[in-house]
């Protein structure tokens, strides 16, 4: 298998679209396109699951900085209905288009920290409505 050049993964993430809704669409695996980054996008409302990915330096990838800045297209809709935690997924993939925030997200007291605000938006939600 050839390697690309450094950049082309980047370039190739940035310039797509996101799926359509799901339809008929390709397969990978028995899912759509769009189930499966709704899957992973909505892995990332979990600070441990943040704290994972950092430590195993997926956030030193450009190519993976460039893939949370395409997801960054569930923040819209007809999208963002299907997010189950909207609140603390969304959040988070803002937190992540910033390097400082993926470089402390190493830190057990930042994933603490998000983990306390989530427990405490959670208690202050239905006062709220």
């Amino acid at each position: 298998m050839a390697s690309s050049a450094p950049g082309q993964d980047v370039a190739m993430i940035e310039n797509q679209t996101p799926p359509p809704i799901p339809t008929e669409e390709l397969k990978y695996g028995g899912f759509t396109r769009f189930e499966i980054e709704l899957e992973f996008v909505q892995s990332l409302s979990s600070p441990f699951y943040l704290n994972h990915l950092a430590s195993q330096k997926y956030f030193e990838n450009p190519a993976f900085i460039a893939y949370l800045k395409y997801l960054q297209y569930f923040a819209q809709p007809p999208y963002l209905k299907y997010l189950t935690y909207p609140g603390p997924t969304l959040n988070n993939l803002e937190l992540l288009q910033q390097e400082k925030f993926r470089t402390d997200i190493l830190s057990p007291d930042v994933v603490a920290k998000l983990v306390d605000e989530m427990i405490k938006a959670g208690i202050e939600w239905p006062e709220r409505k």
